[in-house]
């Protein structure tokens, strides 16, 4: 059985991912600093974890391992009082230093990216469309794709999965993500509230499809040679936003759908913990055509469709008691855990932790 090392094996698809691979048979080790690690909405399997930073892993800590699966980084985008180049330029050095040392071993490396790459893109875009990344992540993304291009050549194959926008149960959520921070609303405070229109699109993968995709890629033996980027969801879940969180308020009895600045509720910018979502500056609007890797990869069956995969979510969020305290808890918010990590003096601004 091949023997995998993900590196980010404590964050929100991390963590589901470690889960998925260890009930699949295959032998897991992860590699995490526990920048995330008190987000628990439930705890997932015991996996033998090294604590190392990325930046600082080693020829000596990859020899043994069939594949690695680079996870690390920190999403979305900085806040104001980090840098983006102090954020994200560590971010695509260890990227770059993990895969040479790979590549070096015969180490197989797999990238999941993100769809967020496309930024603006009307009708269906495909791996063969352009770029247009509107966030230092989604720049990030990009550079660490081109970077591994580079780096590809007959003894060296990396796979790069451009992901839509993943939602889902995980030991350890997030609640920064679109369809999981709007079936949070709903679950804990009987309101999804809207900061625009809604008009915008977005690509939508559920997390458990994200993993069996992460597994195909770990059963394929792929070595031609060059970089091979997939765009990774189901051409049926491109929808807009407002019609999510319409979808979402009709799933839980007596929610309403508002807008910010209309929300009955008294201080609903605490609902809301991204920063760009409060201050309404994200302008992406997507859709992505995801039919390449259903031709390269048969094997890969996105089981869920955008409503089915709601209403688990909406499901689980019950079982596990989300209330409105533990929606807000700032684990869940990936920047405001950086930025209370740098104001609390635990993190410098380099992202170099302290303990």
């Amino acid at each position: 059985m091949k023997k995998i090392l993900i590196i980010g094996s404590q964050g929100y698809l991390g963590s589901r991912l470690t889960d998925y691979l260890l009930s699949h048979g295959y032998h897991c080790v992860g590699s995490d600093i526990g920048f995330f690690q008190y987000g628990v909405l439930y705890y997932p399997m015991n996996v033998p974890t090294l604590n190392i930073e990325a930046k600082n892993i080693t020829e000596k800590d990859l020899k043994d391992f069939d594949v690695v699966i680079l996870l690390a980084g920190i999403s979305n985008d900085p806040l104001d009082n980090l840098n983006a180049e102090l954020v994200y330029d560590p971010t695509r050095d260890y990227a770059m230093r993990v895969a040479k040392m790979c590549k070096k071993l015969n180490v197989r490396f797999l990238f999941p990216s993100s769809c967020s790459v496309y930024g603006v893109a009307y009708g269906l875009v495909d791996e063969r469309g352009e770029t247009a990344p509107q966030t230092p992540y989604s720049l990030n993304k990009l550079q660490i794709e081109q970077d591994l291009s580079d780096l590809a050549d007959e003894s060296f194959s990396p796979i790069a999965l451009r992901l839509a926008t993943v939602f889902g149960i995980s030991p350890r959520i997030r609640f920064d993500l679109v369809i999981n921070m709007l079936c949070g609303m709903a679950v804990a405070q009987k309101q999804v509230i809207l900061n625009s229109d809604g008009q915008a699109w977005r690509p939508h993968l559920h997390i458990e499809d994200a993993c069996q995709a992460i597994k195909c890629c770990i059963d394929w033996d792929y070595r031609d040679g060059k970089l091979m980027v997939l765009n990774v969801g189901r051409n049926d879940n491109n929808y807009k936003i407002l019609d999510i969180a319409e979808l979402i308020a009709s799933k839980v009895s007596g929610c309403e759908l508002s807008f910010l600045g209309q929300s009955s509720i008294d201080d609903p910018e605490n609902l809301v913990k991204d920063r760009k979502i409060q201050d309404g500056v994200d302008k992406r609007t997507y859709q992505v055509s995801f039919n390449r890797i259903h031709e390269i990869l048969p094997q890969f069956n996105a089981l869920w469709g955008l409503e089915d995969g709601i209403e688990n979510l909406i499901e689980q969020l019950k079982y596990w008691e989300l209330n409105e305290a533990k929606f807000k808890q700032r684990d869940f918010y990936r920047l405001q855990q950086v930025e209370h990590l740098h104001r609390t003096n635990q993190m410098d601004r380099e992202l170099n932790i302290k303990w």
